[in-house]
């Protein structure tokens, strides 16, 4: 006689539950990029389009927001519109059928280069301490060990408002009010604590038998740092990168706060897009839309190191 095997696994879920996790996780999926969506499509309406009601879901495409996001203008009459001959490009014969014309470049790109430089410049610095500062605390004995990684993570846990004050009279005194150095130190010094402490988890869990040996073999420990610890810490770094970036990139309070023009990054520049008649909808969702594409980028080209890193010492072998 032939016994049935009925044994089966308590942690593989049944079917059931696999469609009800998918559902669940699609549902999810689908309801967070509507948002996104939707300003996609925003970038590409007019500006009658855009404050339209009912709100329009099918319209007539034009890059008039993309066009008045990247340039200036002012209203001329149909004469001296007349008067410049044929459209040089596609945002000029926009901006003429309105009865205005191109008087310049606009702001926004200038900002967005500086979004660029104090976001993946405080990244940078702030991962690269936070490495170093991780592999002290994990591999030697510090005095007061604990105290100190809670002090460093308590800095992270102030609300940005009520430093906001002190660091800009402190700025102002040393000279670095609207400045990119400023910044860059900053954000660095907020996201520097975070990444001591999410990196010190990736590096407790690598063994320390791995340094041992390239020391024996004549590695200082300076050498096994960089040709040990770091390639084995890659996940932990790129998590960490990432998570660093967003706040930097989407930082406001700060920004609003310490910078006025030179300095001035895209989050407290883009809501103060206006247009004839007040806010020019479509060219704030164009900003929007360009602005989500670095952060994108990156997080796309790091994802499987993202994965990995959430996911590191999750299963003991």
């Amino acid at each position: 006689m032939s016994s049935v095997n009925s044994a089966h696994s308590v942690v593989e879920p049944g079917a059931m539950s696999k469609r009800i996790a998918a559902s669940i996780v699609i549902a999810y999926a689908v309801i967070t990029m509507i948002p996104l969506v939707w300003i996609f499509m925003t970038s590409f309406k007019s500006p009658p389009d855009s404050i339209s009601y009912p709100p329009k879901i099918m319209f007539q495409p034009t890059l008039e927001g993309y066009c008045n996001l990247f340039t200036t203008r002012t209203r001329q009459t149909s004469e001296y519109i007349a008067s410049l001959g044929t459209p040089t490009s596609t945002c000029d014969e926009t901006t003429r059928s309105r009865n205005m014309v191109i008087a310049g470049p606009s702001n926004y790109w200038p900002r967005f280069k500086n979004s660029l430089l104090i976001a993946f410049g405080s990244t940078f610095l702030a991962v690269s301490l936070g490495t170093l500062a991780a592999y002290g605390f994990s591999r030697f004995r510090v005095p007061l060990a604990d105290d100190l990684l809670f002090f460093i993570l308590s800095t992270r846990m102030m609300p940005p408002i009520a430093v906001a004050i002190p660091i800009y009279l402190m700025y102002r005194q040393l000279g670095l009010s609207d400045t990119a150095l400023g910044m860059i130190l900053l954000y660095t010094a907020v996201n520097v604590s975070l990444a001591v402490w999410l990196l010190k988890g990736f590096i407790d869990e690598i063994p320390r038998e791995y340094e041992e040996a390239a020391m024996i073999d004549g590695y200082t420990r300076m050498q096994a740092f960089f040709k040990v610890v770091l390639p084995q810490a890659t996940t932990g770094i790129a998590a960490t990168a990432i998570f660093c970036l967003i706040f930097a990139w989407n930082e406001y309070a700060f920004a609003v706060l310490l910078t006025s023009g030179e300095a001035q990054t895209a989050p407290p520049f883009i809501p103060t897009i206006i247009g004839e008649g007040g806010q020019d909808w479509p060219a704030v969702a164009a900003a929007t839309t360009i602005f989500l594409v670095p952060i994108l980028v990156f997080t796309i080209l790091l994802r499987k190191q993202l994965l990995r890193g959430i996911t590191f010492g999750a299963v003991r072998k």
